[in-house]
């Protein structure tokens, strides 16, 4: 007699039907809008910008900038957390879209160093014809400290003549990774990795209100004597450049970097046996950073301290 172990079919959910910019949409129930329109919808409905969403994390509603219409909504709504309904009417690309995504890319890009942000981000700004310098010349920036010190929600009245602007010095204090809060868009996700979404660590949270409002270390610590375990996976999220490796810090400050040179190898970590799958990004011979893909079975795009930072021997000939 032989017996055969049962099909895990995984959980059973109805499908959803929507109508996305006039198109019938089918997706199961549960779903977010900006799932919907990833997995069913037009390429250009896949290509809803985000910033503060990834596959990898939980949305947080931080950026506001995926924003869809949503018929019989007063407002509108974020498609990374809005999940769909039975014949819900979406519309991608109406006036009233574009125009709150271009205020937010804007408002950002008029106050934050965007330059070093991804590709997709750049041309997202282009795309939607942000023109940050209609809101003036950027502020003097901050000395270093200084707005780690400012007092929760107590504004100085601007004048009018310049733009608000997070500017100030690049924290290195390790030999991992640096922290360059100038590009820092507050968008969150170093903080949902770091916390509950992959690393448990909670080395760092956000401190401050309003444009004071910044990514701190808890009691403003020294990264080295906090909680951090420099697993690098607020690095891997980080959308606009604030946190990189100091290899990729040191090849820019020398303008040496070179993007449209790299290539990028999937390999196993031989660190351990446990499998995740790295990415080498490579340029001139030399490995500059390794990332995980998000959708790897293993790491969900997440890695430790050896596998993201621990390929020195590899280059030590």
């Amino acid at each position: 007699m032989t017996t055969t172990a049962p099909v895990m079919l995984g959980e059973i959910k109805r499908v959803i039907t929507l109508t996305v910019d006039g198109r019938e949409v089918r997706v199961p129930e549960g779903s977010t809008i900006l799932q919907a329109m990833k997995a069913e919808g037009t390429p250009e409905q896949a290509d809803t910008p985000t910033l503060c969403w990834a596959p990898n994390l939980a949305p947080v509603n931080a950026c506001r900038v995926c924003v869809v219409e949503v018929e019989g909504s007063r407002v509108l709504v974020p498609s990374c957390a809005r999940t769909v309904e039975d014949d819900m009417v979406v519309r991608t690309d109406s006036e009233k879209v574009r125009h709150s995504r271009r205020m937010v890319l804007e408002l950002l890009a008029s106050s934050v160093d965007m330059s070093q942000a991804s590709a997709d981000v750049a041309r997202w700004m282009t795309e939607y014809g942000v023109d940050a310098e209609r809101y003036g010349p950027p502020a003097p920036p901050a000395a270093a400290g200084e707005r780690d010190r400012r007092h929760a929600g107590h504004h100085h009245a601007p004048d009018g003549s310049h733009a608000e602007t997070v500017a100030q010095p690049v924290k290195i204090d390790n030999d991992l990774y640096v922290r360059d809060y100038s590009r820092c868009i507050l968008c969150y996700k170093c903080v949902k990795a770091c916390g509950t979404d992959a690393q448990f660590t909670f080395a760092i949270t956000a401190a401050g209100r309003g444009f004071d409002a910044r990514i701190a270390t808890e009691l403003d610590a020294e990264l080295p004597d906090s909680a951090c375990v420099y697993c690098g996976n607020c690095i891997g999220v980080c959308p606009t450049g604030a946190l990189k490796s100091v290899r990729e810090h040191e090849l820019r400050e020398a303008d040496d970097w070179h993007p449209e040179e790299e290539t990028v190898t999937t390999t196993i970590c031989s660190f351990c046996g446990v499998g995740c799958n790295l990415e080498l990004h490579v340029q001139q011979g030399s490995i500059v950073n390794v990332t995980s893909p998000a959708d790897h079975s293993v790491t969900h795009g997440h890695l430790c301290v050896k596998g993201r930072f621990g390929f020195q021997h590899v280059q030590n000939l």
